[in-house]
């Protein structure tokens, strides 16, 4: 443990899978290519969304904010761990852990208020289709994922700023793949009572709250579907948003799982996070921005077209 003047901690200890030395090269191989996939995936679904003038429509410029915002996500964390994996001394600086902290909850906050906004514009595309040009105008659409990147970006500034002004004078331990926020600030030694109020109104507004406009988009969506007297015509108004409910389910079902799983009683007693914790978070910061643009390329035809279209062109132009 690195101290200054005795009393500052200048850095922290990532334990990630150090338990677990036989795995941590497998990890490595597994996670490095999930990694290389999320960045060619996401990479090429912005490059389709602006290169296709058919892609530029409210529902593929939050799809591209998405993608961009996946790949910011994944790096503010995968690079670390990656090096982690293969070195003895697996330690972050304070600066570095703090900036990692308010990368990696600006996108997850983010995340939730986006995906928030893409059900709202799924709701109006079927439930007001005549409309839907009105209300989702390019005035209507920009200031709606702006919000949500400056609502994940104030959030984050406010609660990373909260943590780092905290003593830490006991453990610097991390027992986590990256320094994620709360297990930072369990090695405070000062009352966290304050920052943890703060942390469940904020995962109130922007996590519970895009949750329950999206479960309230969709029932209304349901609603209307079951309204069209014809199959086809039910299937191609459900096929206009099951790529995003699909994407929702997975985002947050871990979510919900990881919190809502029941804990051993030896986990509840020490706050440590067993193999499975770790393995299931690493699920949720790797997996889910690698299946994201698998899920909008496979279930999506406008996309599939798209694809098609800039093959052709480039085949044409040789």
């Amino acid at each position: 443990m690195e101290w200054k003047n005795q009393t500052t901690l200048v850095e922290f200890i990532l334990k990630g899978l150090s338990g677990y030395p036989q795995l941590e090269l497998l990890f490595f191989v597994l996670i490095f290519v999930m990694y290389v996939v999320i960045l060619l995936g996401n990479g090429s679904l912005i490059l389709i969304s602006i290169l296709d003038s058919h892609l530029h429509t409210p529902m593929y410029f939050f799809l591209g904010n998405l993608s961009f915002l996946d790949i910011c996500y994944t790096t503010t964390s995968i690079p670390s761990a990656l090096v982690n994996f293969l070195s003895e001394r697996k330690s972050i600086s304070f600066s570095g852990c703090a900036v990692q902290m308010f990368l990696g909850l600006a996108m997850g906050t983010t995340e939730c208020v986006l995906l928030g906004m893409m059900a709202f514009d799924r709701y109006v595309a079927i439930c007001n289709p005549l409309r839907y040009p009105v209300i989702m105008s390019k005035d209507s659409y920009v200031p709606m994922a702006a919000g949500s990147w400056l609502s994940g970006l104030m959030n984050s500034a406010v609660q990373t700023a909260l943590v780092v002004q905290l003593p830490f004078c006991r453990n610097n331990i991390i027992n986590h793949f990256s320094c994620e926020i709360l297990a930072v600030m369990k090695l405070a030694c000062a009352d966290i009572s304050g920052n943890e109020f703060i942390m469940l109104v904020a995962t109130t507004l922007f996590t519970l709250t895009p949750l329950l406009l999206i479960v309230i988009s969709y029932s209304l969506i349901i609603s209307s579907i079951l309204k069209i007297s014809t199959a086809e015509g039910r299937s191609k108004a459900f096929s206009t948003c099951s790529a995003h409910l699909t994407v929702v389910i997975i985002f947050y079902g871990t979510i919900l799982f990881m919190y809502m799983k029941p804990k051993s009683k030896e986990t509840l007693d020490s706050d440590d996070l067993d193999a499975t914790d770790k393995l299931i978070s690493m699920f949720y910061g790797v997996m889910t921005p690698m299946m994201n643009p698998l899920i909008y390329s496979l279930r999506n035809k406008d996309v599939k077209e798209a694809v098609k279209l800039l093959f052709n062109r480039r085949l044409f132009s040789k």
